[in-house]
């Protein structure tokens, strides 16, 4: 009769506890108010968002992850959302471009194909 009650208690568990939504972000948490993109220069732009996710030192831009996932259970995740700004500065520290990208609808945009090459691998210089 015991071993009865601990399977129920095992399966109820399982059922109460696995229907549990968790929400995860990733990246920087920005709001529907933090959206509006008319910032004109650098110090606003991290007053707004803070310190960015990467700063490109070349070109001079600064990019902003934010992405927002709800899991229900182990099999089911949804990316509610997943964007990638960048703000392109001049050297008056202007914001001379601004570019929003959504990650989940734009599957070939020109961020998401840039790869580092990887030449230690090609000349066989590691191996097992």
């Amino acid at each position: 009769m015991d071993f009865l009650k601990i399977i129920i208690i095992v399966i109820l568990s399982q059922y109460i506890f696995g229907c549990v939504e968790k929400t995860t972000y990733s990246g920087k948490i920005i709001t529907n108010d933090d959206l509006n993109l008319k910032i004109s220069n650098k110090n606003e732009l991290i007053n707004k968002f803070g310190q960015p996710s990467y700063i490109d030192s070349l070109s001079n831009k600064y990019f902003y992850f934010t992405e927002k996932k709800k899991e229900s259970n182990f099999y089911n995740n949804k990316i509610e959302y997943s964007y990638l700004f960048v703000f392109e500065i001049n050297d008056n520290d202007k914001i001379v471009k601004s570019e929003s990208i959504n990650l989940l609808k734009e599957k070939n945009h020109k961020y998401r194909r840039i790869q580092t090459s990887n030449d230690i691998i090609k000349r066989g210089l590691l191996e097992t």
